[in-house]
């Protein structure tokens, strides 16, 4: 069963997500990463837009979170986070990969009965400037019809029901991770799904609202 936490205004709400952690390795290094994992260091800046972490109320942040959608789904990434407070720091190249090497759980068991198409992977790391930077995991998965892909959104969408795992953060510096599924996103076009998870890589951290909305953010763009 989903765990839960208390928001804001003192509700207390259920943890949505996967609740399955893979834990990917990396080392924290800001700076020059070796081009090996395809990685690209792009610094979109924020503008003047307010640190997307502490201190931001819901109403601000589902604002925010509805403009980096809209962003997000005409592919500009960069100003998705822009949106959210965020500034990418870098980012790996889209990676493709057999879906069951990289699958566990049940949704490792719909792939032995259904195939996918084609699997992508992109790993982004994002900071609010103040010191934060969370780690972003977004898979596209392609499958043979719309009721297929629907059908994967659903299992995808449930809790503790397996994952995809995420490219290792390593490739772009960052400390281990766990991700857990608790912070994710998902959407459906066609045939094709993706979800996303979304994770604190350094810093004090980001609140689990904050984090759960840049990963419905990252959830609306399209292989990128």
């Amino acid at each position: 069963m989903p765990g839960f936490y208390t928001d804001p205004q003192g509700r207390v709400r259920p943890i949505r997500g996967k609740g399955t952690s893979y834990v990917v390795a990396g080392a924290l290094a800001l700076g020059v990463v070796g081009s090996s994992g395809g990685v690209a260091s792009i610094g979109g800046g924020a503008g003047g837009a307010a640190p997307a972490g502490g201190g931001t109320s819901s109403t601000q942040l589902r604002a925010r979170k509805s403009d980096g959608q809209k962003a997000a789904r005409k592919g500009d990434a960069n100003a998705a986070w822009q949106r959210m407070g965020l500034r990418q720091l870098r980012r790996t190249a889209r990676q493709q990969a057999e879906c069951l090497a990289v699958s566990f759980g049940e949704v490792r068991e719909f792939f032995t009965r259904t195939r996918c198409t084609s699997l992508e992977r992109v790993l982004f790391a994002v900071t609010d400037g103040a010191g934060n930077v969370a780690a972003v995991s977004v898979v596209w998965v392609g499958l043979p019809s719309d009721g297929d892909a629907r059908k994967f959104r659903t299992l995808m969408d449930r809790h503790g029901s397996g994952d995809i795992r995420p490219l290792g953060s390593a490739v772009l510096g960052l400390a281990d991770i766990q991700f857990t599924g608790l912070r994710y996103g998902s959407d459906r076009d066609g045939k094709r799904v993706t979800a996303a998870e979304a994770e604190n890589a350094t810093g004090n951290g980001f609140d689990h609202e904050t984090l759960d909305a840049i990963a419905e953010v990252a959830a609306y763009l399209p292989p990128v």
